[in-house]
């Protein structure tokens, strides 16, 4: 760090460090956006009963832990393999294992679903918890189609009730500050987003490696939603991506590690997600925002996380006490009981989600057509 650098530490939820080794420019700064309450938030005196259907190793890694954690009321659980269900009670203070999806959802205490199993069984689940009275938490990406979601997401709203997507990258701790800082304005006008994959895709577990265009459209749909989210106020007209086998790739693997997305906006705003997929070590996700006024740069899912704010050649570093996974996990389902208890859409709505739905496809059909232009249309009302 250069000589010049000024140096201050902020400890705790609303943290920020200044490091600036750039020339500090003779007009005054403003002070450092630093009170930014990025942790999940719980409601105070609201703790219903939650079901969890599907006990697989994303729910046992960080559903369950982060719930826990947080002393959430985890009522019981089902799995259609009872294998899959054998510890859950003993390691996670989980009270009951259901024997079936009916009875859980038959259970007056579950006031809540959360829904952990993959897309193909999702939107049936879904439908099913909402006819039963349940608000859903369900996992990405949301739906195989958008017309399949749509109707679950009507019947839902008739009913009153509350269905959010457990895109949990929403409060990944350097992507949540980066969203705080655009939505209080500090970069100006968000013009170009950028992210890559700096890392292998060698160990992938078999079921996704089976998925058809897998690092598209399971895994990119984090990049894509929370970059939707960073330019939420402009509309994107059209999506190009590709992907490709990279030279290392083990034969015996069938998803192309190798991939890139673009989404292009209306007003000539850009977005770019590049996956390496062969990279020799995992060196993390970083991303760059570039704003009229300045720029927010970091890296999530990184051997160390970070993010910093560089505005009028001054930087901000922000201190991060959380990690995406399971603090991610938590600020999803936290923020779907925050918005039942205080009557309001959650942040992560599912009605929200159809536009990050609407992209992860087009990207997978540009993909089939070897980086075609897919325009994007309407997404339709609700029937």
């Amino acid at each position: 760090m250069a000589n010049n650098c000024a140096a201050v530490a902020f400890r705790g939820n609303r943290a920020a460090e200044q490091v600036s080794s750039l020339p500090i420019p003779s007009k005054k700064m403003p002070p450092p956006p630093i009170d930014l309450d990025y942790k999940p938030r719980f409601p105070k005196n609201y703790k219903p009963g939650i079901g969890v259907v599907g006990c697989g190793g994303i729910v046992k890694a960080c559903h369950l832990p982060a719930y826990q954690q947080h002393k959430l009321n985890i009522v019981g659980v089902h799995d259609i393999n009872a294998a899959a269900t054998e510890d859950v009670c003993e390691k996670f203070g989980v009270k009951r294992v259901f024997s079936s999806l009916d009875e859980l959802l038959a259970c007056d205490e579950i006031e809540v679903v959360d829904i952990g199993t993959h897309p193909a069984q999702r939107v049936e689940i879904m439908a099913k918890a909402v006819a039963a009275g349940k608000h859903v938490l369900a996992q990405k990406p949301l739906a195989l189609t958008l017309d399949e979601v749509l109707p679950v997401l009507a019947e839902a709203e008739k009913r009153g009730l509350k269905i959010a997507v457990n895109q949990n990258g929403r409060w990944a701790p350097a992507w949540r500050i980066a969203t705080l800082l655009i939505q209080q304005g500090v970069i100006g006008e968000v013009a170009g987003v950028m992210h890559l994959f700096d890392k292998n895709f060698l160990g992938t577990p078999d079921v996704f490696d089976r998925v058809k265009h897998f690092v598209i459209y399971d895994y990119s749909i984090h990049w894509l939603d929370i970059t939707r989210c960073w330019l939420e106020k402009k509309r994107p007209v059209a999506v190009r991506a590709r992907d490709w086998r990279t030279p290392n790739q083990p034969p015996e693997t069938i998803a192309p590690w190798g991939a890139w997305i673009e989404v292009e906006y209306e007003d000539g705003s850009n977005a770019m997600i590049r996956s390496a997929g062969a990279a020799r070590r995992h060196g993390g996700h970083p991303f760059w925002i570039h704003g009229s006024e300045g720029t927010i740069r970091g890296s999530s899912l990184s051997p160390a996380d970070w993010v910093e704010l560089e505005l009028d050649g001054a930087t901000v570093r922000y201190q991060l006490d959380t990690k995406w996974f399971v603090d991610g996990f938590a600020g999803t389902m936290g923020e779907l009981l925050c918005a039942i208890d205080e009557k309001r859409e959650p942040y992560n709505s599912a009605r929200h989600n159809l536009l990050s739905l609407q992209l992860v496809l087009a990207a997978c059909e540009s993909a089939d057509g070897d980086g075609r232009r897919i325009e994007l249309k309407p997404i339709p009302p609700a029937p």
